[in-house]
This record gives C-alpha cells, structure tokens and sequence, in this order.
C-alpha cells in the first residue's frame, strides 16, 4: 500500500504533539482516525514509529528518521500545488537574508536548497545575526528580510511579520526518569529536579518569563549555548529542560535517548517567521522569497 498524505500529515500531527488525542482535537478529526492512519504506515513501513507510553506516544528511532521523510512529502505536496504561482522564472536579483542561530541550523537550510531549484536566478545572501542585529540591518536596510523567531521580535512599529509555524515547547529527560510516569508535570515538578538552561537565542530570557509567571525559578546546574551540550547533558541524566520541538531529536550525539513529555503549564511557543522593514519598498526577488516560505512551508504547529 503507498504512503498518503493524509497518512502522513496526521503522523506528523501526532509526533509533534506527542499524543494522539491532542493530534485528533488539532486536525478536528476522531481519534481512531489518527490511530488507523498511524497503523497503517507501520504496516507498509514494517517498523514500530511510535513507542506507546502513559503519557502518550514518543517516536521509536525509526519514527524520528521517518519524520523528517514524512515532512518533505507535505513540503513537496505544497509545493506541487503552489506552482501555478511560480511561473514567472524571469525572477532576478539578490536577497540579503537575516538568520538567527536556531533558525540557521534547524530550519533554513532545506527550505534554502528548495528556493534555489526553483528560482536559479535569485542569489540568496545569508547572514547568522543576533536577533538584535537583525532587527537593527532591517530597519536600517542593510538587510532585505530575515526568517527569525518572531516570538522574540521587538520593533514590531517598523519592523513586519507573518508566522511561518509555531512550534511547542515541552520538557526533556532521560529514559526512565521519573516524571515520565506522572500523571501530570507542572512547573513545580520540574523547579525540583536539575535544569540544564539553553541561553542561545534569548532561550534563558524567554524561559525567565514564563518561569516567573509562576512565581518559580529553575534549579540551574549549567548554562551552555550549544543545543547538543543540552541534548548529551539530558540524555546522560545530567539534568532536564525545556526546549521547542523544532530542536528535539531523539537521540544525543553519543546515541543515548531523550525524552519529552508535555509540562501541564502555559508554556509560550517558539514562532518561527518572515520579518521585512515596514516603511521600505520590498523588491520583487525579495517578495518571491517571502511568498515562498509562505506558500510552499509545510505548515501546521510543530
């Protein structure tokens, strides 16, 4: 049996929720809709994708490689769909693009490589800046646009936006560890246990927002600002965090596993989006870019 789409999109659901029910209510489809989907691609995968746990499901090894295939089957199906849009390969110019760092290494690049296919003739200038940098270049016109994490923007009186995807912030922990079998974690449960806090990309500002918002404060053993640090320092059981999922995978660099579950909290989302200066005419390359990343992003809330 071939793969669908809709096999492969209420996967995606699934994973990126990390429960099936919550994957159904964000689809506005039945639960054993989901399950079937997801049953029927095990089937003609003939691997387990997901591991069934009391808190709900987490992807096998397996799963978390396939995840990536099933998003570039949507990117593709979108962009399949979207080429009526795109017949206007007279399209020149140069775009100078600012990136933030989370956005550089788990984003861009194969939305990067998928432009360039499709528009040859547009030359893309990527640039890593802090946020702040970027907003600055913007303003200034040293830039063109930036795909940044919008959630973290500030002049928004000059600085435009459009949110690309959101992308939901859950707690990791070693295999085993005992908040995996609660029945529910709040924030209090994981300001007892200790915390490895990311600081990359304002991560220990945004953190300190939400922390206080309940009057608590993590119990930090390491500040680091490398993603794999935080990824090998849970996995070894050095301590927990709380991280988006765009930067969750399952496994650290050494192949020890990682965890995650929802946190029962109002934990704010890491957006990722398009930003453009306001009160600057946007060259023609420079829209086609922004209409791209519109228009063939897979979407939906990861």
């Amino acid at each position: 049996m071939p793969i669908s789409v809709r096999q492969a999109r209420y996967f995606i659901a699934a994973a990126d929720f990390g429960q099936v029910s919550l994957a159904a209510k964000e689809l506005n489809i039945s639960q054993s809709a989901v399950t079937t989907a997801i049953k029927q691609l095990e089937e003609t995968l003939g691997v387990t994708l997901f591991s069934r746990v009391a808190s709900g499901v987490h992807l096998t090894a397996e799963g978390a490689r396939f995840l990536s295939h099933a998003r570039n089957i949507i990117a593709a199906v979108n962009e399949a769909a979207q080429s009526p849009l795109r017949v206007d390969t007279g399209t020149a110019g140069r775009v100078r693009i600012g990136l933030t760092y989370t956005v550089a290494g788990y984003f861009m690049p194969r939305h990067h490589a998928r432009f360039l296919r499709s528009y040859p003739q547009i030359e893309i200038e990527l640039a890593e800046l802090p946020r702040n940098a970027i907003e600055h270049r913007l303003v200034e016109g040293d830039l063109d646009m930036a795909v940044i994490l919008v959630s973290n923007l500030r002049n928004k009186e000059a600085i435009g936006f459009e949110t690309l995807f959101r992308s939901h912030r859950r707690l990791w922990v070693p295999p085993g560890h005992h908040l995996l079998s609660a029945q529910s974690v709040t924030m209090a449960d994981v300001a007892a246990e200790p915390y490895i806090m990311l600081t990359v990309d304002e991560a220990a500002q945004t953190a300190g927002s939400y922390w206080t918002q309940y009057g608590l404060s993590p119990n930090v053993v390491f500040h680091t600002a490398s993603v794999e640090a935080v990824r090998s320092m849970v996995a070894a059981g050095m301590g927990v965090t709380i991280l988006s999922d765009m930067v969750y995978r399952p496994w650290s660099l050494e192949g020890q596993r990682i965890e995650k579950r929802s946190v029962d909290a109002d934990i704010p989302t890491m957006d990722v989006g398009v930003a453009w200066n306001r009160t600057r005419p946007i060259s023609h390359a420079t829209q086609t870019v922004i209409d791209f990343m519109n228009t063939s992003f897979s979407g939906g809330l990861h």
